[in-house]
């Protein structure tokens, strides 16, 4: 069961079906709310959507750039060693309809306006309690968001940072739009953007430092409009918001991914400032590496420590999201201090190997796991022998055994250079360099 129906439970469900596990998905909302805080793809989220033959609606709907940004400091994406160098520009309400019909493609069943009230374990079940009655399932998983009930009704603490500035994002009409897209334009309060994603709206955000406001406070037009002309010095004749939210840069970490048979993924188990894009990015791919091996352990009884790798290789990720992010809001700040550092920041982007390191990262291409030499890393889509590519033959989540004859089930396919073993998330797993009893342990370990 899982609980919450944005980008990463819809994510994880789908990987779960292709594992053969009985899906059920919770959301407390009536229907998608149409909301859209997250507003582009990252390289290494559209590489997993490739390996699981679900990229191309995405691909249609979504506008290519081939930039990024650390803190408003522009990135060159252009060279980023995939085949998606570039961020695509999607809003999360389209990237869910995607997600959900993939979702329900594979026979997950998905329950709307249904919400959590208690949960309890036993030995081989969690027993939860919802508005509709008491549910039952064999594992549990949270993607109920920052403020999960979830991750309360388990008791896993979420420890960090407060937040020291105020943001307030709105979709709204402009009668008198500024004449191109401003981003991220400094003042001494702050900061603020005027972009347009769809024709006849725009997003106008604005970001206010050393104000903490309450987020449980009604948000209202009003308040944007008087941030926005504190900043930009006029409003630009807002007015007909689609919707309006707050946020800050609070940056909190589950103190740990799994309590028994009770588990988090997404912003459920980190929240950061939305620097760089990479919140619902983190999460999807904490679905992909997830789904696979919850699957294996549901369905086929695999041991149960394999699912204690998700923690180990997901947990240092959003580590580095969170302490990336925190930097990129200590360079945004509105003085003549941070306005140097940015000068020379920007001075060394300029640098190659300045702009890859921060372009992977952001993309999230740069990951690798905890493993023997040579493995551990994402597997580039090699193009193979016999004209296909490698990606393609991961859109069952399962193994894949390159350039080695079959083995254990596991269907081979014809290589250059090493062999290698590819976990079911696009992982290296073994190569050939390590020899035959690394091979073996590979296979009991993953597979």
């Amino acid at each position: 069961m899982i609980i919450g129906g944005g980008p990463t439970g819809l994510m994880l469900a789908g990987e779960l079906r292709l594992g053969g596990v009985d899906v059920l998905v919770l959301e407390r909302l009536a229907g998608p709310s149409g909301e859209s805080r997250a507003g582009g793809i990252h390289a290494r989220t559209m590489e997993i959507l490739d390996m699981r033959g679900m990229l191309s609606p995405f691909l249609a709907e979504g506008r290519r750039l081939p930039r990024g940004h650390f803190a408003g400091i522009p990135l060159d994406f252009s060279g980023l060693p995939t085949r998606y160098p570039f961020l695509l520009t999607i809003l999360q309400r389209r990237i869910e309809r995607l997600l959900e019909a993939r979702a329900r493609e594979l026979g997950v069943r998905l329950r709307r306006e249904v919400a959590v009230t208690g949960l309890r374990q036993t030995a081989d079940r969690v027993e939860i309690e919802t508005t509709e009655g008491e549910l039952a399932a064999a594992y549990v998983v949270g993607c109920d968001g920052g403020r999960s009930t979830v991750r309360k009704l388990a008791g896993i603490d979420f420890p960090g940072t407060p937040g020291s500035m105020t943001a307030i994002l709105g979709d709204v009409e402009l009668t008198e739009p500024p004449a191109e897209p401003v981003f991220q334009r400094r003042t001494p309060h702050g900061n603020w953007s005027v972009l347009t994603f769809e024709p006849g709206w725009y997003r106008v955000i604005t970001a206010d430092f050393d104000r903490v406001a309450d987020r449980d406070a009604p948000i209202t037009v009003d308040e944007l409009r008087e941030s926005l002309i504190r900043h930009a010095g006029t409003d630009f004749g807002l007015h007909s918001p689609r919707w309006i939210s707050r946020y800050n840069d609070a940056a909190r970490l589950a103190a740990r991914y799994r309590s028994g048979r009770v588990l988090l993924a997404g912003d459920a188990a980190h929240i950061h400032y939305p620097a760089g894009g990479q919140g619902l990015n983190t999460g999807v791919q904490d679905a992909v590496n997830l789904g696979w091996k919850l699957a294996a352990i549901a369905a086929n009884r695999q041991d149960q420590t394999l699912l204690d790798t998700y923690e180990e290789e997901r947990r240092p990720v959003a580590e580095r999201v969170l302490a990336n992010t925190r930097a990129q809001t200590a360079l945004t700040r509105p003085d003549p201090q941070t306005s140097a550092l940015r000068e020379v920041m920007a001075n060394l982007v300029t640098f190659g190997d300045v702009n890859r390191s921060l372009s992977e990262m952001l993309a999230a291409l740069d990951i690798r796991y905890p493993a023997p030499a040579g493995a551990g890393h994402r597997a580039p889509d090699f193009d193979l022998p016999d004209g296909t590519r490698l990606y393609q033959h991961l859109h069952a989540a399962r193994p894949v055994l390159l350039g080695l004859p079959s083995r254990r089930g596991l269907a081979a396919l014809p290589g250059h250079g090493p062999a290698m073993l590819i976990r079911p998330d696009g992982h290296v797993a073994w190569v050939s360099d390590n020899g035959e009893a690394a091979l073996e342990a590979a296979l009991d370990r993953w597979c």
